[in-house]
């Protein structure tokens, strides 16, 4: 069976699943962009991103990757998930699964 596909915005996304993207791309995320096509026609940018249960694309450029690493404290300058973020983010996950 096909997991049901949902496409949203980076910031639309629960804190669940985004600590699941921050483990799985702790090196950032810009260079992992895909472009689709929408409904309307139109190209956009998102990153696919699957979990359990669903298959996501969230949509960003990828100025808005590079900026979401800049502005997230759970990255370090030079873009890295700090090892505090990543304990902290595995733990959060194990308490909510």
């Amino acid at each position: 069976m096909e997991k049901p596909r949902l496409v949203k915005d980076y910031d639309k996304v629960g804190e669940e699943v985004l600590a699941q993207i921050k483990l799985q791309f702790p090196r950032g995320f810009e260079k992992k962009l895909i472009q689709f096509k929408n409904q309307h026609g139109k190209f956009v940018s998102a990153l696919p991103f699957e979990t359990e249960d669903y298959y996501y694309l969230i949509r960003m450029t990828k100025v808005e990757a590079q900026e979401i690493i800049e502005d997230d404290d759970d990255y370090d300058d030079d873009g890295k998930l700090t090892d505090d973020a990543k304990d902290r983010l595995e733990e959060y996950i194990d308490d909510h699964e």
